[in-house]
């Protein structure tokens, strides 16, 4: 009898680790105020990711990934992960991402939460949202 109830108890428990970075169908939070995320959220429907731009397909801050948001494919750039992050940059509390049009260029004109300075570094692709940030951590 105590056999039985132990093993019942071991399928119910789980002791794996919650995922903490940023791969196929993670969800995300839109923080620009682009109409397309404003929408997504007031559905309740947030984006996730479908697609990783690089060879591990594993998401870091300052990855262009694209992303599922209202049943339409966009690329975003991932301004802030959840992951333990290189020292000098900063963790967040929920992967954050900023919408781009096709051409590369940002969906929004203002990105309401701070992003690292490390995006400055980056390259031309995730310069070009730059300039709607308003804060720099």
């Amino acid at each position: 009898m105590l056999h039985s109830l132990k093993t019942v108890a071991q399928r119910t428990f789980s002791t794996s680790v919650s995922c903490a970075q940023v791969q196929l169908r993670t969800r995300l939070k839109v923080v620009d105020n682009s109409i397309l995320g404003k929408e997504a959220v007031d559905r309740g429907r947030p984006a996730y990711c479908i697609g990783v731009y690089n060879k591990t397909r594993i998401g870091t801050t300052g990855d262009i990934i694209r992303v599922a948001i209202r049943g339409q494919p966009k690329k975003a750039v991932l301004v802030g992960c959840r992951q333990v992050q290189r020292h000098g940059v900063p963790r967040y509390d929920s992967n954050n991402i900023v919408l781009l049009e096709d051409n590369g260029s940002p969906s929004a004109t203002k990105i309401r939460v701070p992003i690292p300075n490390m995006l400055k570094a980056k390259g031309k692709d995730v310069a070009k949202i730059l300039p709607n940030a308003s804060k720099f951590v």
